[in-house]
């Protein structure tokens, strides 16, 4: 049946559509300057001023010199340690969070749950917590970047409503034919839970791929840093002496290109994410989000 739309509603939805478009495009400008800025000759982007809607003398000598510089490699590689290894700890550490919390007849499930609510809004600082990973011996180990936040409260929260979604017969009848509480989670919940577990991976994944504060200040061995961090150094430090390998006006123009073109080889890999989990996304936030 098709419904009949009055002007006023066509009207509105016209202007609505214009709105979305022109802040779509105010959003997507940033990305497409620097991407083609990245592949752009370094003298003519140096004197171009204004908009840049095509690349100017297609050059990818920016690109050759970032994958020159050992740096962005070591920083790939550490940074893939921690995603992969951070990623599949967190996902493990909150499913079993969100299991306990999600389960009927725990003994001070409540108070426990206040006290985990709690650490969302308070926190001992920054100081003291620099000093637990000292004397945990964390401080200059990607292991410091990993085992401290396995647990996000806020994923941890909509992964439990989730749980709470699934119906009890399936975990009764589990029980009664002998499973325990890992089999439970492990063989049924998670395997029920794939789309709220693909959002889990998507917001710990973009997490820990953007992270570069406690990087910075727990590591002192460059060959233990993460790419947002050489990346951070290109880009405030102006760390590009062993990059462009010259000097004078010609380095300067260089190190423009070679400024986007890092950008693009830190951001690319993680936008490359989002195709295979969006299907996931609108479904398991919600289902992590409403309870029944």
């Amino acid at each position: 049946m098709k419904v009949k739309i009055s002007r006023g509603e066509r009207i509105f939805h016209v202007v609505n559509y214009i709105i979305l478009t022109i802040v779509a495009l105010i959003c997507l400008y940033p990305m497409w300057f620097v991407a083609m800025a990245s592949f752009s000759d370094s003298s003519q982007l140096i004197a171009h001023s204004g908009f840049l809607l095509k690349p100017l003398g297609f050059n990818l000598q920016a690109y050759l010199k970032v994958f020159e510089n050992p740096m962005i490699l070591k920083g790939y590689a550490n940074t893939l340690f921690i995603l992969v290894v951070g990623v599949a700890l967190d996902l493990v550490m909150t499913a079993l969070a969100a299991y306990f919390f999600s389960r009927k007849g725990v003994m001070f499930k409540k108070p426990l749950m206040l006290f985990v609510l709690f650490t969302m809004f308070f926190s001992g600082g920054m100081i003291p917590f620099y000093l637990n990973l000292k004397d945990m011996h964390l401080i200059n180990s990607r292991w410091g970047l990993i085992i401290p936040f396995m647990i996000s409260t806020y994923n941890m929260i909509i992964l439990r409503t989730s749980f709470e979604s699934i119906p009890d017969s399936l975990t009764e009848a589990a029980r009664i034919d002998g499973a325990g509480h890992i089999t439970i989670l492990f063989k049924i919940i998670l395997p029920l839970s794939k789309a709220i577990m693909a959002v889990m991976v998507l917001y710990y994944g973009v997490s820990i791929w953007n992270a570069w504060f406690w990087a910075s200040a727990i590591l002192r061995d460059r060959e233990l840093y993460p790419l947002q961090v050489i990346l951070r150094e290109i880009l405030i430090s102006n760390d590009l002496q062993a990059m462009n390998g010259g000097a004078g006006a010609d380095a300067e123009a260089i190190a423009q290109s070679i400024k986007y073109a890092t950008i693009m080889v830190a951001t690319v890999p993680i936008l490359f994410v989002y195709p295979f989990l969006q299907k996931y996304f609108t479904k398991g936030v919600m289902i992590g989000a409403v309870k029944e």
